[in-house]
């Protein structure tokens, strides 16, 4: 069926099967985490509209048309070497009902609520996914942001949350994808994430340590200057994120090859720069990723 076809289907069943998510998420065919002791993940990460990030370089609603973002998540989905998906219930479930999920690693988002630019982003409060939904979904983990800010109360909360979630994901032996930032608020009052290498060091010490055990604990990490030195801190698995888009993809593409060739790093988890191209050609930003997380063995 034409993807016209497949959303009034979509629409259709959930206004009058709701039950239809469940009986999906059942039949799912899944598979292992990683096939092999040097296997690498490439993950699509599409949680971003939850969070009321829907900017994409200079367009402000690039992500809020859900029916582009569905078309271009088959796109990349239906990519060989494309291992999976990162999404908050509503956008997971769409894929579940369109049929794209089975043989792909899933990750559920938990704490979207940290609003873009509201007054209480650094409180971000897990309003997406729990563990026992994760669980129940047969999904593989959840991704939790992390960010601190020394002068914001919020943060001790989140940092409690997370932890929380770290210790209940793994009660029931699944990844815990904690995605660590130091941040600050701007002079214009708007959340900054420290990207220098001391200050990511940092964040992945305080994130390791985060719950009662790290044995199902995996990091979600930016790309900077001296990956080396961050993966230094920490003997964790590792995914690269894409962050927002910009500047030129060239340059992007070569930090990332650059990055994943450190020791421990094990994949990207990238969403905007890949599902929203600078020259809109999907399936190619798609295929470049997976060529870089190939390329070199873990």
């Amino acid at each position: 069926m034409s993807d016209h076809e497949d959303f009034a289907e979509l629409r259709s069943l959930r206004a009058t099967r709701p039950r239809a998510v469940a009986e999906a998420a059942a039949r799912r065919v899944r598979r292992p985490l990683l096939a092999g002791a040097g296997e690498r993940l490439m993950v699509v990460a599409a949680d971003h509209p939850a969070r009321g990030a829907l900017g994409v370089r200079g367009d402000a609603t690039a992500m809020a048309d859900r029916y582009e973002l569905l078309r271009r998540l088959r796109t990349a989905l239906r990519r060989p070497g494309v291992d999976g998906v990162l999404g908050t219930a509503d956008v997971l479930e769409d894929l579940l009902l369109l049929g794209e999920l089975d043989g792909k690693v899933v990750f559920g988002s938990m704490n979207r609520g940290g609003l873009q630019n509201s007054v209480f982003e650094l409180d971000d409060r897990f309003t997406g996914y729990d563990a026992a939904a994760i669980e129940r979904m047969g999904f593989d983990g959840g991704k939790m942001l992390t960010r601190i800010d020394p002068d914001d109360a919020g943060s001790v909360r989140t940092l409690e949350a997370s932890a929380r979630a770290v210790d209940d994901l793994a009660a029931r032996e699944l990844v815990a994808m904690v995605e660590p930032f130091l941040s600050t608020r701007g002079a214009d009052g708007r959340v900054v994430n420290d990207l220098s290498t001391a200050a990511v060091a940092r964040s992945v010490a305080i994130a390791a340590g985060l719950g009662g055990t790290s044995a199902y604990t995996w990091l979600k990490l930016p790309v900077v200057e001296d990956m080396a030195a961050v993966m230094a801190a920490t003997t964790m698995p590792a995914l690269l994120l894409g962050g927002d888009p910009s500047g030129n993809a060239g340059q992007t593409y070569a930090s990332w090859e650059k990055a994943l060739a450190v020791p421990g790093v094990r994949g990207l988890m990238v969403g905007r720069a890949l599902l929203y191209p600078p020259d809109g050609d999907v399936a190619s930003a798609v295929d470049t990723a997976v060529d870089l997380v190939r390329k070199v063995a873990a």
